[in-house]
């Protein structure tokens, strides 16, 4: 059998998520992390993220782009997401509190609708996340 690369644009949303997942796990990997992938969003977590000294688990909700969302606050939700050929990996309540400091995205109607994302970040939030890049 012949290996062909895909293109993401020709997968479906499933097969997008599959492919984010094993993307992020991938780099997870790295900083110690055994990523196992869930069926149904158990506590808001598409997937869990356990840490080889068997003391750390990460919930992390996996995005295809920046974003907040009043449903996951306060329930120590992890939010992973892509952007500019870079993973992000960020606890939710830290990116609403960096989103309150270096954007407008708290005081749009989505926002006050529950959810906010973005295709791209300014650069004062983006530099914030540096921290947070995988």
């Amino acid at each position: 059998m012949q290996l062909l690369k895909i293109s993401y644009e020709q997968l479906n949303a499933r097969q997008k998520e599959v492919f984010n997942f094993q993307k992020v796990a991938s780099l997870l990997a790295d900083y110690g992390f055994n990523c196992i992938k869930l069926d149904d969003d158990w506590q808001g977590a598409d997937f869990l993220a356990y840490h080889k000294d068997g003391v750390n688990t990460l919930k992390v909700q996996l995005k295809p782009r920046p974003g907040i969302a009043k449903k996951y606050c306060n329930k120590d939700i992890y939010v992973a997401f892509p952007l500019n050929g870079h993973w992000y990996l960020i606890e939710h309540d830290a990116l609403v509190e960096k989103v309150g400091r270096f954007t407008n995205w708290l005081n749009t109607e989505s926002w006050k609708k529950g959810a906010y994302t973005s295709r791209g970040l300014n650069r004062p939030l983006l530099d914030s996340l540096s921290e947070n890049r995988l």
